[in-house]
Parts: C-alpha cells; sequence; structure tokens
C-alpha cells in the first residue's frame, strides 16, 4: 500500500465514522442527559481511536477493527495493544468529560443562584387559568402566558 493510498484509505474511514457518530448522535438525542452524553463519548472513543499496527513503518488502523479481526480471525497478536489503546483513551475521554459535566454543573448552580425572587413570584398557568385571567377575558386578549421552566 502506497503512502496515497493509506490516507484515502483514512480519510474515507473519517468520514464513515463521523457519519455513525452523527447517527448515533441522533438515536441517543431522546435519552436523558445523564446516559447520553456518557454513551456518545462510549461511541466517539470507539470509533475514533487508532492503534498502531506495524511499528516499523508507523502504519496505523482503527483499535476496534484490529481488536475485532485479531479476535475473529487470530491472525495477529495487535489484539492486546489495540485493547489498551482503548483503555487509555476511554478513560482520558471519560475523565475529560467528568472534569467539564462538573464545570457545567458549578455553572448551572451559580447561574441558579441568581434568580430574582420576582420570578418565583409569578403566578403559573395553572394560577392564572383558575383565577380565569389566562388567555380569554375581555381585558386579557393579547396577553400571552409562558409556563416557568
Amino acid at each position: 500500500m502506497i503512502e496515497n493510498d493509506y490516507l484515502l484509505a483514512w480519510a474515507v474511514y473519517g468520514i464513515a465514522a463521523l457519519g455513525c457518530l452523527l447517527v448515533w448522535f441522533r438515536l441517543t438525542r431522546w435519552m436523558w442527559r445523564g446516559l447520553r452524553e456518557p454513551l456518545r463519548v462510549i461511541v466517539a472513543v470507539l470509533l475514533l481511536t487508532p492503534t498502531i499496527v506495524d511499528p516499523g513503518k508507523e502504519l496505523f488502523a482503527p483499535a476496534v477493527a484490529i481488536a475485532a479481526l485479531d479476535l475473529l480471525f487470530g491472525v495477529g497478536n495487535n489484539a492486546w495493544r489495540a485493547v489498551a489503546d482503548l483503555a487509555l483513551y476511554g478513560m482520558i475521554a471519560v475523565a475529560a468529560y467528568l472534569l467539564l459535566a462538573a464545570l457545567r454543573w458549578v455553572l448551572w448552580r451559580r447561574r441558579g443562584a441568581g434568580v430574582s425572587p420576582a420570578v418565583d413570584d409569578e403566578p403559573t398557568v395553572r394560577e392564572l387559568m383558575a383565577r380565569g385571567e389566562a388567555g380569554g377575558s375581555p381585558g386579557r386578549q393579547g396577553l400571552r402566558v409562558e409556563p416557568r421552566l
């Protein structure tokens, strides 16, 4: 395999992996955030982790493919190296995700503490409906009532 074929194969794999990742993002968008985001990180690590195949020529291949082919056909001894690379990159990605999630949580808590008390005193849609003030009364035709999240 010449250098151009090697780079072309990686380009095709990269585009296919990003397409698979996009499909995975669409499949998991309905899930709860605490489950969705770690699953996305795990699939990204599985699809995007390379491992070295030939140390002399510095040729790389997708780690999940090398591990699967070596275990399925038993042709080489690169399966353990591929699994080790997947574990290493997986730990790094999960640690980075946990760090970003903790940072997001801290910022969310800080922003939540700055909510003005006037927002909490506004009536809910249910309270307005009970009083007959939402939408149908003569003086409130143009008023749009938004629910509190």
